[in-house]
């Protein structure tokens, strides 16, 4: 019988379901935790009915007639031995070998090592340091390193909690946490987003350690538990900020079958793209060249395959992402609106695996395991073979007779030197090819590779050093008609270097500071004849460069158990660089031909123009109460390279511009705040967050601009100031057969000609809707487990028509009808709505086998909607008659089949 009596009460039917399952069940309801063997209660069955009945009388009556016995103590925790009855003191059954218990760490006492059991290591009661460790205070201090078990990657951002931790303990980019702890017998909770669950039962004795391996949580056939703590949303002191892991983007239907990164992210709220089929996405009013994209610290410039029907990240390279749409993190600068984080996989260290996917569009493969005891690989690659699909798509589209190729290729090491030294190597490289008509083909190119260093100098002091290369470039040939036949192309290539460190010797506070900087050499055009019979004349616009440099400190300070702040400032150093030539203007008058008084030549690496400046980050966290807080911030940034580009969405043939004497950097404020809770009955996390920017310095362009191929674009730019704000609301659920989110964003994105540009104004200068204003937004995603290998989820989304121009008027002049246009985006396109609908099939989960698969098979645009993409006039017979024209104007069936060996 059990030796403390405790309050909590249980009711519920148990239906000759498994120990385990009854467990779970309990756990998930209750604070009580179980420790045991498996092996004791493996044809143990729960058959009974229970109201308001304690635990330790429904434990007493399963077990009366068995050898099991049990304890609970004051935390609640329940341990169960076959044979002998567990007191107050630590049971044999639940320790370890001793061999592997206790192993020195330098600089502490000594450290826990975890077997390869899991099982063994949530039911093992764990000893922690020793009666001579600790300084007779009644405390102690455990640290440890939190890692993944395939990967042994160290895992940031995952939270220990436990009865007796009151302080917010996350783990940091090194996967190290330290806590304070009183001298006994206690529980350990460690939990992520994307991974399993981790209890740990403690007896701490003196200064130690426990290294904590976890799980990914993949779909198993035993229950899942998810602890009552508040999460990571309602503790963390940042805002603005949306994680989603591989596992849950596998759950959701997306387009064509088909894992897709950025797709995933458009679920989210303040997150929006202009339509089917676009390339890049938009955070808070803000264009979508504003989003720096990261893969392993790589910048990806292009982040599409074929037209946007695919992300440039394949899902078997990918953990997961983090999206910063506000306290981005300091070390990140460089762009206004948002920083998405996508984090590489690196190889097994158990034994060699790999997996892969075929579909009816593209294929994929990848292989990863352990090369010698300290060295890890992951490679990953996919094609397509798209054609056919094209040939489905409505006439208007243009796109029915083209004909379409990508790849991709990943590579991913990692190798331990030592104890305290690591190596990391990431390889991207990604081709497109397509064309629309006989003659001309289109072709563009990503390719990445970094290289970084980790050292952890001491337990209270870490490094990442990294240096790396990006590159981006598309191609246009034509070559159908020898006399016009050509080869276009642009290219941009950035070279930098990165050293973060981390600190937290200093009591409540986590200290990161470091340096940056990247080189930069942008060509900005070229175009020469393609064959000997071809008229066109070479011409090359002059190949741009800069150094853009960042001194950068943030301070995560707890001043009480309740009020954090997160303290960062940027110093940024831009510096644009010869050699170039630079036309002088008249003073007071418009940029023309006819307006230049001189022109300067520079040298080769000579300053032509330097911008400094500093960016803020100042965000604060209050806690209400155990499941709630309220948060504020400040942030303020700088955007040095801009895209040239008069598309809603990002396309293949934009090129990109450095800010130089008239094109001035980019600069952003946006301050927010928010609601976050959690409700841990039903397992919901809700938050509520305002926003308000100001962005100026932006680019627009004067009717008739010519923005290819331009040695004086400043000519045709019109300075642009912005404004933006908005509302975000998200409700979200995890955990249950029925779990998924709904998120709605109400927001606005304002654009106006700077009062102090010269001559033409858009819209007279007015504030206008900038072309992805779109006021309301809803993404409802639900995922429903019918059986741990059976899944079906549905997709629903609506949002309100992006702005277009029209023309509303003819007039005669001269002679010859002309056509009169409302002002810049004054109509929008009809709105979007849109369900997508799959069903998962796993295969069998027994260990043993050759290869694990599974199905994906479903249905996007379930309702067959013609949802506008955008809409075109053409004169027909004298009459200007209008189009809309839709990317997806039927149900589009899909179906992959994956597989892990």
């Amino acid at each position: 019988m059990a030796q403390s009596e405790n309050r909590e009460l249980i009711s519920g039917l148990f239906l000759g379901i498994s120990f385990e399952r009854f467990v779970a069940q309990v756990e998930s309801n209750t604070s009580y935790r179980f420790y045991y063997k498996s092996q004791d209660i493996l044809e143990l069955r729960v058959n009974m009915s229970a109201e308001n009945n304690s635990l330790s009388d429904i434990l007493s009556t399963l077990f009366s007639n068995t050898e099991l016995k049990f304890f609970i103590d004051d935390n609640q925790n329940v341990y169960i031995t076959k044979g002998v009855l567990v007191n107050n003191t630590v049971h044999q059954g639940f320790k370890i070998p001793s061999e592997n218990q206790n192993i020195p760490l330098e600089g502490q006492a000594e450290i826990a090592q975890q077997t390869e059991s899991t099982t063994l290591d949530r039911n093992t009661l764990w000893e922690i340091g020793s009666t001579e460790t600790h300084d007779g205070s009644g405390y102690a201090t455990l640290s440890g390193v939190i890692q993944a078990k395939s990967t042994r990657e160290p895992i940031s951002g995952a939270l220990v909690t436990g009865p007796q931790i009151s302080d917010r303990i996350v783990s940091d980019q090194n996967g190290k946490f330290s806590v304070r702890l009183p001298l006994g017998r206690q529980s350990l909770v460690v939990q992520g987003f994307g991974l399993g669950q981790e209890r740990r039962s403690i007896n701490v004795m003196g200064d130690g350690g426990l290294n904590i391996t976890m799980e990914e949580d993949f779909i198993s056939l035993g229950e899942v538990t998810v602890s009552s703590n508040r999460p990571i949303n309602v503790e963390k002191v940042q805002m603005g900020v949306e994680t989603m892991d591989i596992s849950t983007m596998k759950k959701m239907p997306l387009l064509l079958g088909e894992v897709d990164v950025i797709r995933s992210i458009l679920t989210l709220p303040g997150v929006n793209t202009v339509g089917e089929a676009s390339v890049g996405f938009n955070v808070r009013g803000g264009a979508a060249d504003q989003n720096l994209i990261l893969y392993n610290e790589a910048t990806i410039f292009n982040p599409s395959h074929l037209f946007g029907f695919f992300s440039a990240f394949n899902p078997d390279m990918v953990n997961g992402v983090d999206l910063y749409k506000t306290g981005i993190p300091i070390q990140y600068g460089g762009r206004l609106s948002s920083v998405l984080d996508v984090e590489g996989k690196y190889g097994n260290a158990e034994s060699i695996q790999g997996g892969g996917g075929i579909g009816l569009l593209a294929s994929r493969l990848n292989l990863e395991g352990p090369i010698g005891k300290n060295t890890t690989f992951n490679i990953g690659g996919r094609t397509t073979y798209s054609n056919w699909l094209l040939s489905l798509l409505d006439e208007t589209t243009g796109f029915n007779n083209g004909r379409a190729s990508f790849y991709d290729i990943n590579l991913n090491l990692s190798h331990q030197i030592d104890g305290r030294n690591k190596l990391l190597f990431t390889g991207y490289l990604s081709g497109d090819s397509f064309r629309f008509e006989r003659d001309t083909t289109f072709s563009y190119s990503n390719r990445n590779l970094n290289l970084s260093w980790i050292r952890e100098q001491s337990d209270e002091l870490s490094f990442k050093t990294t240096i790396g290369y990006d590159g981006y470039e598309f191609n246009i040939i034509s070559d159908l008609n020898p006399s016009n036949s050509f080869d276009f192309g642009f290219d941009i290539n950035q070279f930098h270097f990165k050293s973060l460190a981390n600190y937290t010797a200093i009591p409540n506070h986590k200290l990161n500071f470091g340096v940056s900087s990247i080189l930069f050499s942008l060509n900005p055009g070229t175009i020469s004849p393609k064959g000997t019979g071809s008229l066109i004349l070479d011409q090359r616009v002059d190949t741009e460069r800069a150094l853009e440099s960042a001194i950068f400190i943030n301070d995560e300070w707890e001043l009480s158990d309740r009020f954090s702040l997160s303290l960062g400032a940027r110093l940024m150093f831009y510096q644009f660089l010869g050699p170039t030539d630079v036309d002088i203007y008249q003073e007071g008058t418009i940029r023309t031909a006819e307006t230049v008084v001189e022109t300067i030549s520079y040298s080769s690496n000579e300053i032509v123009q330097p911008y400094f400046g500093p960016e803020f980050r100042i965000f604060g966290r209050y806690l209400l109460n155990e499941n709630s807080s309220i948060k504020a911030g400040f942030s303020s940034s700088r955007q040095h390279l801009h895209m040239v580009t008069n598309t809603s969405a990002i396309a293949p043939t934009d090129t990109w511009k450095l800010s130089d004497r008239y094109v001035r950097p980019q600069i952003g404020n946006q301050v927010s705040a928010g609601y976050f809770t959690f409700i841990p009955s039903r397992f919901l996390e809700a938050s509520f967050e305002v926003f308000y920017r100001t962005m100026d310095n932006l680019l627009d362009y004067r009717s008739g601009a010519t923005l290819i191929l331009n040695n004086a674009i400043e000519r045709d730019i019109l300075r642009t100031e912005g404004q933006a704000y908005g509302i975000e609301v998200l409700l979200k659920k995890n955990v249950g057969r029925l779990n998924g989110w709904l998120s709605y964003t109400y927001s606005r994105s304002l654009l106006r000609t700077s009062p102090d540009e010269l001559g033409q104004k858009i819209n007279m200068g007015r504030f206008y809707p900038s072309n992805f204003d779109q006021p309301h937004d809803v993404f409802l995603v639900l995922n429903y487990e019918i059986t741990k290998r059976v899944m079906p989820a549905i997709t629903a989304n609506y949002s309100t028509g992006r702005p277009i121009t029209l023309p509303i008027a003819k007039y005669d002049y001269l002679g010859v009808e002309r056509v009169f246009y409302s002002d810049r985006n004054d109509f929008r396109i009809p709105d979007f709505f849109r369900i997508d609908a799959s069903v998962n099939f796993e295969g069998n989960h027994k260990i043993e086998k050759l290869a694990h698969t599974s199905w994906s098979l479903g249905v996007y645009n379930l309702l067959g909607r013609s949802n506008p993409y955008s809409a075109y006039f053409t004169p027909i017979n004298g009459t200007l008659q209008g189009f809309q024209l839709s990317i997806f104007a039927r149900p589009i069936p899909f179906i992959t089949y994956n597989f892990r060996f």
